[in-house]
């Protein structure tokens, strides 16, 4: 036995005050260089690229519920001793960047176009520089273990050498190329957007239908965009409709605008729905587009960029395009020509989901655009042949559905900052020439006026980050990355040009080595904790960095990180950032406890272990090993959930509280000092990747080690499972709770100290747990003959029967305890009813087992002795 240790609290105040000590902290881990990887040597490379935010972005809950979720595997491998890299970086958002600094441009009285292209690239890299990238300071705030040596902008020297490269490689092999299509317009921003920058709403519109022609050649059409019928250039009916049999092939008039169209078949019209004839205005409808393409029509644009009606050569050009829309119905109005009006009519309308939330104009224009076919097969046959896996797997169908059914990518935006297209066109514009980075342009060529969709340069984020299209070491070393951790709404245009560019750029490293990353690991969205959605127009969104200021980062990654399960969304709220920060007091103080204790991890563990220590260890053997099954499998939530309980129901409500027991035995104290230093080190080790400010206090604390951050995840915690140890002790629990439920019951105070006998403990292998029964329960035992008991109590064990019998003189509740006894009763009278009608019946007894014929009769003199027993406790009870 060593002599009594002072208590070594000293380090530590009374309470976890977490805005005091994480900002200090963390620049302390990234000073020291911990999330540096040394790039080289022998251990595993291990490798997980940002999702780059927006530039203009700031720390939303998503951002801090992916970027816990990343930091949670990336801690992990770097305890387990893998050179691990989390490379971070920013998008430069095109669109929204575009929209920022034109609003400020616009409250100075001038514009972009005003200011000129040059100029406004200055101010807006100028603008970067002065509210750029407010997300990275919030990502230290988070606690987000990155490199931030290897810091990347998708608009750097590097990633701007990268984008030249690719598209020049791609225009080379012809997967490049320039055409007129049909594309998403948005009038405000007057830009292409991608299908995936749409988002479809239903609205309440109104369907006209219109009369063209007269008399037995007229023909009525149904739209719900009257002001393109300025453009129309046919009419088509399905070829076996007889009602316009004889009609096929002729031309009617055009109202408003005066010049013949021609009525033509086509399958594509469906006969059944509406009058069965559709107008066809090809440069603002994709389906007349190809109705066009197929029967070689005209395709006049009436629209200009900004959504105005342009060379109709009618009154309508210079319209905004819903002010045509109501000039036009009434124009056709006053012509007879409106045969019938439904209002409202509901339809969905694409909307922008960049800049203003403007319903996009279809509009036929000429752009750059990417042929996808043998990039996307080659995407999706990555994951059919497992050289990456989508995980959870019920999400590869989706990833299918939109890989197999992709159309030719437009790449083209018509705005001023972005990487412009590197094309020339000759001064008559009748030859053109893409150019590498490092090439020169012909003298008098002028370059292409357009920029490439922002996707363009992300979808090269996995390998331009790391170098590329250099060999760099970073590339050898941390190329194919390890895992891929994103928001499955983003599976489709994020990841999916990931896997075609990585695939496309890399082939000449082989099947195996071209792949992005290994693994696309994917969550959900995070909700209210009703599970709705979050908005503005709600009012329950969140801020993280409230939640960060009101109950510390650790309380909010422990949240985020316990809702997150594999691909489905994850509801939170304020009610769970509290329970956590409560549960991060409760870790305080228990490791205070057992620092003040003398707890040590550096003492050998008992050869000798009592049950309670056998016990914890082997439970901490069991949540280590399943802990680090689920992290590895993604399963975050069941990882924070099987350490939330063993800290709290298990390490805390019983083994901290035997250990008080044991720690006044000075036999013993050694041991249990061992145990607990053993045990909270290696806790605090497996919580640190989900908690790591405070882990780090309470560990350097507890171990004198420089960081956690640095110190190995627990491989082999513990000890083996001792199932007798950990019976016995599941029966002290059992004997302990239920003296705790019959004081409760009996009023009896918490604080009040009871007369007591225990019987039966020896016959059930909890002799040696007499004095732990007594302290956790409050019991003085009586060892005198003349102790008489008010109340007594039998506890069943799988052994045998613990009697307790107490003296609560003057504390008994009669009717509560009357109560109690009644519902005992009861419940013996039905077990032996139960075994008496089985018992009684001859086809049972003749042909059931022996041995349960057997147990039935065991059960049914314990019924019986317990209704005697009970029976007279009621008898004996004073009369109320």
């Amino acid at each position: 036995m060593t002599e009594t240790l002072p208590p070594r609290t000293a380090d530590l105040p009374a309470q976890w005050i977490p805005g005091e000590v994480e900002a200090g902290m963390y620049q302390r881990w990234v000073e020291a260089g911990y999330f540096t990887p040394e790039g080289k040597g022998d251990k595993p490379p291990f490798c997980i690229v940002i999702p780059p935010p927006n530039v203009t972005g700031s720390l939303h809950i998503g951002h801090a519920f992916e970027h816990t979720l990343i930091d949670v595997l990336v801690r992990r491998r770097r305890m387990q001793g893998y050179d691990a890299l989390w490379l971070p970086g920013m998008d430069h958002a095109s669109i929204a960047v575009h929209a920022l600094v034109e609003k400020a441009l616009a409250e100075e009285g001038t514009s972009r176009r005003e200011l000129g292209r040059e100029a406004f690239i200055e101010r807006t890299w100028q603008w970067k520089a002065e509210h750029g990238g407010s997300i990275l300071s919030q990502m230290r705030r988070l606690g987000d273990s990155v490199d931030w040596t290897r810091e990347r902008f998708t608009m750097d020297e590097g990633a701007n050498h990268a984008v030249l490269t690719m598209f020049k490689k791609l225009y080379d092999d012809g997967l490049i190329y320039r055409a007129e299509r049909m594309v998403n317009w948005s009038p405000a921003l007057r830009s292409v957007l991608s299908d995936i920058e749409v988002n479809h709403v239903e609205v309440e519109g109104e369907l006209v239908s219109i009369r063209y022609g007269d008399g037995d050649d007229a023909i009525v059409v149904a739209t719900t965009r009257v002001e393109t019928m300025l453009g129309d250039t046919a009419v088509v009916v399905h070829p076996d409709d007889e009602r316009y049999a004889h009609l096929i092939g002729t031309q009617i008039e055009l109202p408003l605008v005066g010049r013949t169209i021609p009525i033509l078949a086509d399958e594509h019209v469906d006969p059944e729905f509406g009058t069965g004839a559709v107008k066809v205005t090809p440069a603002h409808d994709p389906n007349d587009f190809e109705i066009g393409r197929r029967h070689g029509l005209p395709m006049p644009t009436i629209m200009d960029e900004s959504g105005r009606i342009t060379g109709t050569g009618t009154e309508f050009d210079g319209m905004d395009r819903f002010e045509a829309r109501v000039a036009v119905r009434e124009a056709l109005a006053a012509q007879g020509r409106i045969v019938a009006e439904k209002r409202p009519y509901l339809h969905s309308v694409g909307h922008s989901s960049r800049g203003p939330q403007e319903p996009i104009e279809p509009r036929l224009s000429l752009q750059w655009f990417v042929k996808v076919g043998p990039l996307a097969q080659a995407a999706g046959d990555a994951v059919r042949d497992g050289r990456v896996a989508v995980h959870p797997k019920e999400m590869e169908p989706r990833y299918f559905a939109w890989v197999d059914n992709m159309h030719d990518w437009c790449i083209s935006r018509q705005l001023w900052w972005g990487h412009r297209i590197p094309v020339w066109y000759s001064p008559d514009g009748s030859e053109q020439v893409c150019l590498g980075p490092d090439e020169q342009p012909p003298a008098g060529w002028t370059q292409d006026e357009d920029v490439l969709d922002t996707w363009f340069s992300s979808g090269q984020w996995p390998f331009s980050t790391l170098g590329w299209p250099e060999q760099t070491a970073d590339l050898d070393r941390f190329y194919p990355t390890s895992v891929l951790v994103t928001g499955y709404d983003i599976l489709f245009f994020w990841v999916a040009r990931m896997m075609m560019f990585g695939l496309y750029a890399m082939a000449d490293r082989g099947p195996e080595q071209s792949i992005p990353f290994h693994t696309i690991a994917l969550h959900g969205m995070v909700r209210d904790e009703r599970g709705k959605k979050m908005s503005k127009s709600a009012g329950n969104t969140v801020d993280p960095i409230q939640w960060m200021d009101a109950y510390g980062t650790d309380a909010v990654r422990f949240t985020l990180a316990r809702s997150a399960n594999p691909g489905t969304d994850a509801p939170v709220g304020e009610a769970a950032v509290q329970a956590s920060r409560n549960f991060g007091t409760k870790l305080w103080n228990a490791t205070r406890f057992a620092l003040a204790n003398g707890a040590d991890p550096a003492l050998p563990l008992p050869s000798e272990p009592t049950d309670a220590d056998a016990w914890i260890l082997g439970r901490l053997n069991e949540v280590a090993a399943d802990v680090d099954a689920l992290l590895e499998d993604f399963q975050y939530a069941k990882a924070v959930e099987a350490l939330y309980h063993f800290t709290w129901d298990e390490l805390c409500d019983w083994y901290v509280e035997l250990a008080k027991v044991q720690l006044r035995d000075e036999s013993r104290a050694d041991g249990t000092r061992a145990v607990l230093g053993h045990t909270f080190d290696v806790l605090l080790r497996l919580l640190h990747p989900v908690s790591p400010f405070l882990t780090e206090a309470l560990w350097q604390a507890l171990t004198g080690g420089e960081s956690v951050v640095v110190a190995p995840w627990p491989a082999e915690a513990g000890s083996p499972v001792d199932a007798a140890a950990a019976g016995r002790v599941t029966d002290l629990q059992k004997v302990v709770t239920e003296i705790r439920r019959f004081r409760t019951e009996q009023r009896v105070p918490d604080a009040r100290r009871v007369a007591a006998r225990l019987g039966g403990l020896d016959g059930t292998g909890l002799g040696g747990h007499r004095g732990a029964v007594a302290a956790l329960n409050r019991l003085d035992l009586a060892e005198s003959p003349d102790f008489t008991p008010t109340a007594t109590l039998e506890i069943a064990l799988p052994g045998g029967t613990v009697h307790v019998e107490l003296d609560t003189s003057g504390a008994i509740d009669v009717a509560a305890e009357r109560a109690r006894l009644g519902r005992d009763l009861t419940a013996a009278q039905k077990e032996l009813d139960q075994a008496d009608k089985k018992l009684g019946n001859p086809k049972f007894v003749e042909k059931a087992p022996a041995e349960v014929v057997e147990g039935i009769r065991a059960r049914r003199a314990t019924a019986a002795a317990d209704i005697e027993r009970i029976t007279s406790r009621l008898g004996a009870l004073p009369q109320s």
